[in-house]
């Protein structure tokens, strides 16, 4: 692929939020790095007027958390906790034509109008990134699989708790959905129809 058309092309970045992207944890690459990769891509998206969608996640009482039985504990988002700062950093917050959605659950289609939005748009490729690589992104791309758009996945301007989760979404999972490039890779990339390209 060596072109991209703005116009048929949505940026989803995901839960770049405190508490998620300022973790000192995560790996390989620092929620810094993360940040100001998507910055970039923000800025190249609204210089080419291309569609840009903000998710966060967040609860609203505590009510709305997903409880199945599971094998390993999860934060109780009923209680005071950091995660509960649902908002967006503000080095990306105030990007005047971004759609921003609030998920409920890991994945940014479910119970959210996007891919509605998507839609209205014409939108056939989603580029994705943020945080983390496993779990917000993976989950987004595998109904965006799903719903049949082409993607492509920003790889330092996602990351995850390890570097082992990170690479395995890499390896194993996104190539079967779409395609893996660097930001520097996909901001050379000429502005025309990526359809033909893709397929």
């Amino acid at each position: 692929m060596t072109t991209i058309d703005y116009a048929k092309t949505a940026l989803v970045v995901i839960d770049l939020q405190p508490g998620i992207a300022d973790r000192p944890t995560l790996a390989p690459h620092a929620g810094e790095t993360v940040v100001q990769n998507a910055q970039q891509l923000i800025e190249d998206f609204e210089a080419h007027q291309g569609f840009v969608v903000l998710v966060n996640v967040g609860v609203t009482d505590g009510q709305d958390q997903l409880t199945p039985n599971l094998g390993e504990r999860t934060p109780d988002y009923r209680q005071p906790s950091p995660l509960l700062n649902t908002r967006l950093l503000a080095e990306i917050a105030n990007y005047k034509n971004a759609h921003q959605i609030t998920k409920r659950q890991w994945g940014a289609f479910y119970g959210t109008d996007l891919d509605l939005q998507l839609r209205r748009r014409g939108i056939e490729t989603i580029v994705l990134c943020g945080i983390s690589t496993n779990i917000g992104v993976e989950s987004t791309a595998r109904d965006a699989f799903e719903h049949n758009y082409h993607q492509i996945f920003i790889e330092d301007a996602m990351t995850a708790s390890t570097a082992i989760e990170h690479q395995h979404s890499l390896q194993y999972i996104f190539p079967r959905m779409g395609q893996v490039m660097s930001t520097t890779t996909f901001l050379e990339l000429e502005n025309s129809d990526i359809e033909s390209q893709i397929r």
